[in-house]
């Protein structure tokens, strides 16, 4: 028996499947059975089934980047020249085009590169100086830019359904449907320290508790919360702590809240974290495993504490320099560190909606980050796109670098990059403009996603140069349809899914296999 493209049995291999079931079996329980067989992929593989295409049982890891208040797809892979727009009858004057020499050909490639040089940043008086072309150029064999038209331009909302699809299948999350993929028995399958709506999770409250997401707000101080007792001064020893915690626990159950309460789903999940959970962190040495910072007294006199540095500290301090007091660098840092030491299998990370400036005072993230748009569009863009290529160009070196196991892959190998935004730009401009002119919410944009299990260097969809408007495609065979203007945010979902091998078999996705590297 073998699974389609798109995850489903034929009725041939639901029949064969029935009949194998059916031995030794009354109806009845033969087809309660035989329902779970066809939805799990345990039992798929005991009646002789294999999972879907590049499954191989092997952990693979999701990277969401959170592209906070609206990364505009045309500002980037597919930007529009205004000589193009005009010759399409376009009003290249008065859309979001741009002078044809800062519009850079990728050779071999549908993609492009944007190049500014702005006075300031906004209001700001931060120059602006970004050139995209190094960083297509180097990634381009493994990007693929899917167009979408979304459902919302509300930030919390677009956020959510940028991860949803939409609530394509039971309002899970990508992170949650990779986690529940690969995540079983790791410490934190879901690590979660994107914001808003990035960090929400999904609906499905039928997963097991270990898919949600472990929200961290300051990555950079986060694991040193991983142990009950370490890093405290004149403390017990463990032998002590752990018979104290056994009679709290005792105590707890026995007491009047605890045997009312005893069924309710969250005391069974704290007492699970607070016995399980927390022995499986505490065993890994995960507060000195993560931890980034560097023992450095007085300022972090880890030493005195008993606490120690990652041996990846040193490396990922002269990668990230800021990882203190810009979060987007601690996330990254950490995320990496997660990946590595298979805590887990799903990192969200991204800017917030907070201004950020170095204790250089430099600034690396303006206010509302891309949403400050509204105020000026063209260097907001500009700057945000190279604030998050730079991390991501880091991230990914940092995984080429780390082998996956002694098959010779690294962790970039295994690994996929969702840049997700909430939603796409207005694409009109006052005419002429070049500096200085606000865009609202759109609904029509696109998404960048880097792995190597994704089908390289490819645009599915395009762009109407004459409106600057994207296109639809077919998710299953990657064909451009011009007129599909109509929402496709299953498609995005399915296809990143589809991408990591992630069983989607009880589902009723569309088959996305346009995404997947042949």
């Amino acid at each position: 028996m073998s699974l389609r493209n798109n995850g489903r049995l034929s009725r041939r291999e639901i029949l064969k499947a029935l009949s194998m079931c059916a031995a030794g079996s009354t109806m009845g329980p033969m087809l309660t059975g035989c329902r779970d067989a066809l939805t799990t992929p345990a039992a798929l593989e005991q009646l002789g089934g294999v999972r879907q295409a590049r499954l191989d049982g092997k952990p693979r890891f999701l990277i969401v980047v959170g592209a906070v208040g609206g990364a505009s797809i045309i500002d980037s892979m597919l930007a529009v020249r205004a000589s193009e727009s005009s010759t399409a009858g376009g009003n290249a004057a008065r859309l979001n085009t741009f002078a044809d020499a800062q519009v850079q050909n990728v050779d071999g490639s549908p993609f492009r590169a944007v190049k500014v040089d702005s006075p300031q940043l906004g209001n700001i008086p931060v120059p602006v100086k970004t050139d995209q072309l190094p960083f297509v150029k180097k990634y381009k064999d493994s990007m693929l830019v899917a167009t979408t038209v979304g459902t919302s331009v509300n930030h919390a909302i677009a956020q959510k359904r940028s991860l949803t699809g939409n609530n394509a299948w039971r309002g899970r999350t990508l992170q949650e449907c990779v986690a529940l993929q690969y995540g079983a028995g790791l410490p934190l399958p879901n690590v979660n320290m994107g914001n808003s709506g990035f960090a929400e999770r999904g609906t499905d409250r039928s997963l097991p508790a270990y898919c949600y997401g472990e929200v961290v707000a300051n990555p950079s101080l986060w694991p040193l919360g991983l142990d009950g007792m370490k890093g405290l001064k004149d403390v017990p020893s463990r032998d002590m702590v752990a018979l104290a915690r056994s009679v709290r626990n005792s105590l707890d159950a026995q007491s009047i809240f605890g045997k009312t309460f005893d069924d309710a789903a969250a005391l069974r999940l704290w007492n699970e974290q607070r016995t399980t959970g927390q022995a499986t962190l505490e065993v890994q040495d995960l507060i000195s495993r993560l931890n980034v910072m560097p023992d450095q007294p007085p300022k972090t006199p880890l030493s005195e504490y008993g606490l120690s540095s990652s041996p990846d500290a040193e490396r990922l301090r002269a990668v990230f320099p800021n990882y203190m007091s810009d979060p987007v660098q601690g996330q990254a840092a950490l995320a990496f560190l997660l990946l590595k030491h298979r805590v887990s299998v799903s990192v969200t990370l991204g800017p917030s909606f907070n201004m950020v400036v170095t204790p250089s005072y430099e600034v690396t993230n303006p206010p509302l980050a891309y949403d400050f748009s509204h105020n000026d569009h063209r260097s907001i863009q500009a700057f945000m796109w190279s604030r998050l290529m730079d991390t991501i160009d880091k991230l990914i070196e940092l995984l080429k670098s780390e082998p996956f196991d002694s098959s010779g892959e690294s962790l970039w190998d295994r690994s996929l990059i969702y840049m997700a935004t909430e939603f796409g730009r207005t694409r009109s401009r006052p005419e002429g403009a070049t500096e200085m002119f606000g865009t609202g919410h759109d609904l029509n944009n696109g998404f960048m996603i880097l792995s190597p299990m994704v089908r390289g260097n490819t645009l599915l969809g395009g762009v109407d140069p004459k409106t600057t408007l994207t296109y639809g495609f077919d998710p299953r065979t990657g064909t451009p349809l011009p007129g599909k203007v109509e929402s496709n945010e299953a498609d995005i979902f399915s296809g990143i899914l589809t991408a990591m091998g992630v069983d989607t078999s009880g589902s009723a996705l569309p088959d996305a296999s346009a995404f997947r590297r042949t």
